[in-house]
């Protein structure tokens, strides 16, 4: 048995992973301050008496420094998120991101406990070099557009696991996460599929931002959950950093489109401009690929869900009951 620590884990990706771990016998300690989480995410796990759930920041020791005692790993997913609370929260965002990461890294470095990372493909920022490598240079906007202050604080994240890696020795992996979605996943920060899905279900208007044509790749959640785990597996992943997303691209418009067809719904697309939807400051990227080579070559991982069957599990989640809204 793996005795692992999971922040963020009453999150969407936390407790589909803290769910998987516990599936394949391991223990987990999930901490989560459900400032974005939710507990009846980790209503399946709560039964299983490898699991233990405790409300708590990780900006702060206390919790992480009492029960990442005896792990033998921490798998770091909690950080602010959503486009919404980017834009209308910019220093919470910076603040969970950095401060929460620093904390993470510090005990974990004291302990000698082995990290993996959660980073996003935003750090890419307004790249024209398509697909994203690990290695390729990164084009961020300027200070003043406060959509970029959640991938230089993602960066830093990076940046400081990295440099624990290389000057304490600490095992650490990063991995930066391309739209990565599926049942549990919430429209309320301002994530597109559960969005579309829960209009459609009610025959209400489906909100296109811009003119529809900026294209993006969706990974179902088990699938990166996977990924995650693969890396937790190998020994010789720490000190690098990997994508974990799909590498087929779909333009929003078109994503809007199948959700219609897929559920059968009467729902009209509208769209709406950027900026009657975001404060100053809000920016977009066109296109955000992945080159998924690396973690491919490393792990053998590839994603097994086509969009079809992503979308299909978002509506059978929220047909019974869940609107996202």
């Amino acid at each position: 048995m793996t005795r692992y620590l999971v922040t963020g884990g009453a999150g969407f990706i936390g407790s589909h992973l803290c769910d998987a771990l516990l599936g394949r016998g391991d223990s987990v300690v999930a901490i989560d301050d459900l400032s974005t989480g939710n507990l009846a995410n980790v209503k399946q796990a709560s039964g299983n008496p490898n699991y233990k759930f405790v409300v708590a920041p990780v900006q702060v020791g206390n919790a992480v420094n009492q029960y990442i005692t005896g792990c033998d790993a921490v798998i770091h997913l909690a950080a602010a998120v959503g486009v919404r609370l980017v834009m209308d929260e910019p220093v919470r965002t910076i603040s969970i991101n950095v401060d929460g990461t620093a904390n993470v890294l510090r005990i974990a470095a004291a302990r000698h406990v082995p990290v993996l990372l959660a980073s996003t493909s935003e750090v890419y920022g307004k790249s024209t070099h398509i697909p994203f490598r690990e290695n390729d240079d990164l084009l961020l906007g300027p200070t003043h557009n406060h959509r970029w202050s959640y991938a230089v604080s993602k960066l830093v994240d990076e940046h400081l696991g990295l440099a624990y890696h290389r000057e304490f020795g600490l095992p650490v992996t990063v991995f930066r996460l391309f739209n990565t979605v599926g049942p549990r996943q919430t429209g309320y920060y301002g994530m597109v599929l559960p969005r579309f899905v829960a209009a459609a279900l009610l025959d209400e208007p489906l909100v296109v931002y811009g003119d529809g044509l900026q294209e993006r790749c969706f990974c179902h959640v088990q699938d990166t959950v996977e990924a995650i785990i693969s890396l937790a597996d190998e020994p010789t992943a720490p000190g690098r950093v990997y994508n974990v997303g799909t590498e087929v691209p779909i333009s929003i418009l078109s994503l809007a489109e199948r959700v219609i067809e897929w559920t059968g719904s009467k729902s009209e697309i509208v769209f709406k401009r950027y900026e009657d939807a975001y404060p100053d400051g809000f920016e977009d990227m066109r296109r955000r690929q992945p080159d998924t080579t690396r973690i491919r070559e490393l792990t053998g991982w590839e994603p097994e869900h086509s969009l079809y069957e992503i979308v299909q599990d978002v509506i059978g989640w929220m047909e019974v009951g869940y609107t996202a809204v």
